[in-house]
């Protein structure tokens, strides 16, 4: 098998529902994104995927749907005011954790037609979440995440929601 990974670097904020430590409040994370994709055999240039591809499609989308964006769960009693501010808020059917935020970004991928078989999501030095899927069972029927097809967004204003 052959395996090429192409880091993202982008920055968000969040906070979590219903938790007790410091990541309820609102902060942000300077994250890095790790996308591995795997073949078993290579392409006719001698490639997996050319890292211009990853780049053109994957991180162009986290530029413009994650980078420099509030992600909040759609519970979230601050988004209100956060919308009536005008601030850029991404809401998600989901905790916004580093696991969700990865299994986000692995379905885009996916769902773009790359053969991706892990993301990894660094939010400090130190810490990172993975997920890692089935290519062929990329339709996920669970409550937050689409099912088989690419991530659609329904804008509102500078607010955009990623639907079940």
């Amino acid at each position: 098998m052959f395996r090429v990974s192409r880091e993202i670097h982008f920055c968000y904020g969040h906070r979590l529902l219903n938790y007790d430590g410091k990541c309820r409040y609102l902060h942000g994370h300077n994250g890095r994104a790790v996308i591995t994709l795997e073949a078993s055999h290579l392409d006719e240039l001698g490639m997996v995927v050319d890292f211009t591809r990853i780049k053109q499609v994957v991180q162009t989308w986290i530029d413009e749907h994650l980078d420099h964006k509030m992600l909040l769960h759609r519970d979230d009693p601050l988004l209100p005011y956060l919308r009536q501010q005008g601030e850029p808020v991404v809401v998600v059917d989901f905790n916004p954790t580093a696991e969700n935020i990865a299994r986000l970004i692995f379905e885009y991928a996916a769902g773009q037609g790359f053969p991706v078989v892990e993301v990894q999501l660094w939010e400090t030095e130190t810490c990172f979440a993975s997920y890692r899927g089935s290519r062929e069972g990329i339709a996920v029927d669970e409550p937050g995440f689409p099912a088989g097809e690419a991530l659609k967004t329904e804008r509102f204003g500078k607010n955009q929601r990623f639907p079940a």
